[in-house]
Order: C-alpha cells, then structure tokens, then sequence
C-alpha cells in the first residue's frame, strides 16, 4: 500500500471510529440513562418536550444511535450507517445553529458533520448507484420484456 493511501485509510479509520463512538456513546446513554444530560432551555425544551411527548421519538432515535455507532466501530454497513446518520446529523447541526446552543454543543455538532462529510467522501463509490440519474439496471418490465434496449 503506498504512504498516502495508507494515510487515508488510517485517517478513514479514525474518522469512522470517532463518529462510531460519539453515536455508541449517546445512544446508550439515551437507553440506559447512564449520565444525566443538561436541561434544554428556551425553544429547544419545547422543541424536545414534544418529542418526548410522543413517546417512541428517543427510544427509537437512540436505538439507531447504537445500531449505526456499532456497525461503524466493527466496519460492516458503513455507506448504509452513514445513509441513515446523515438526516439526523443535518437535523441535530441546524437545531443547534438556530436554537441558542453552548459552544460545546456547536463544537460537538460541527465535529460530528465533519466526520460525517469526510466518511461520505471516503465511500463515495458505494453512494454512486444512488446518484445516477437513470436506472440502468432496469432494461425489462414486470413480464420480462425489454422496455428499451439500447
């Protein structure tokens, strides 16, 4: 393996360990209620408060939290691990530049969009199919015609 490849899997590897981690942490701690979190204030309590209203929202949120922390911590499903995060990263980033945040939150959120941004790059070819504008895969219909050979 030349220098630089080994450089971008040794920073691939840190960067989904991390994010791995940050995702295993919070969602046991949402689960097992292992560390008391901060209060939310202002418009992120009523925010949070009617999440919490409808009962399933964290309970589901932080089992996909460990399910998507894990996969990347043991390296298996990573395009769709990071498929599944990317909403939620984009959901908890613009909460907390619209909502006031401390500066560890902005950090945390900042840190974990990078990380984020970073692994899509480093998997870009597994999200490729995802992004073609036409379905060559789907020559035949139902029957097993071709629609339109070309």
């Amino acid at each position: 393996m030349e220098a630089g490849n080994q450089m971008k899997s040794s920073a691939t590897t840190a960067a989904r360990m991390v994010l791995g981690l940050v995702f295993l942490g919070f969602g046991l701690n949402g689960l097992l209620h292992l560390f008391p979190l901060p209060p939310a204030q202002g418009a992120a309590a009523v925010f949070i408060n009617g999440l919490i209203a409808s009962r399933y929202f964290f309970p589901l949120l932080f089992a996909i939290y460990v399910f998507t922390g894990t996969a990347l911590l043991i390296d298996r499903f990573v395009p769709l691990s990071l498929t599944v995060l990317a909403p939620v990263i984009v959901n908890v980033a613009v909460m907390h530049l619209f909502v006031p945040s401390s500066r560890a939150e902005l950090g945390l959120a900042a840190l974990v969009t990078g990380l984020e941004i970073y692994l899509a790059w480093s998997y870009r070819a597994a999200f490729r199919p995802l992004l073609r504008s036409h379905d060559e895969f789907a020559l035949f219909d139902a029957r097993g015609i071709e629609e339109n050979p070309q």
